[in-house]
Formats: C-alpha cells, sequence, structure tokens
C-alpha cells in the first residue's frame, strides 16, 4: 500500500487541480498529518470555506487512513 503522505497529496492535487500540495507527518507513524495546501479555487473562500472544501475530501480517509490532520490553507 502506498504511504500516506504521498496517497494523500495525490489525492488533493487531483482534487484541487494547479494547487501546491505538501504533506507532512507529524509523529512518524505516518497517521497524523499536516497539509499545507495553496489553491486557487480557495480565492474569495473564507478560512472556515477553504478547510471544509479539504475536508470533504479527506472524509473517506479520515475514517479509514488516518488518525488526525492539520490544515493550512492559502491562496495564490
Amino acid at each position: 500500500m502506498e504511504d500516506n503522505l504521498s496517497w494523500l497529496q495525490n489525492l488533493l492535487e487531483t482534487e484541487f487541480k494547479e494547487s501546491s500540495v505538501k504533506v507532512e507527518d507529524l509523529t512518524g507513524t505516518k497517521d497524523h498529518l499536516e497539509i499545507f495546501i495553496t489553491s486557487p479555487d480557495f480565492l474569495g473562500k473564507t478560512l472556515i470555506q477553504q478547510h471544509r472544501m479539504v475536508m470533504e475530501v479527506l472524509k473517506a480517509p479520515l475514517s479509514e487512513r488516518i488518525h488526525a490532520v492539520k490544515i493550512n490553507t492559502k491562496t495564490p
């Protein structure tokens, strides 16, 4: 199975086109992650709306592969 970092980065890059995505392991277990994503999809959205967009993509992975995630979103 592909590790969570690569798998999640690919998932987010597919969902958020023309985005910069970086996923980091916070604890060494590859199930507590920090996500940095800069996307034009976030333009005009509040920070809460941006995080909700990301969480919608993460809904299934959070229940299956990932224990905790910290999200950092930005617009270009």
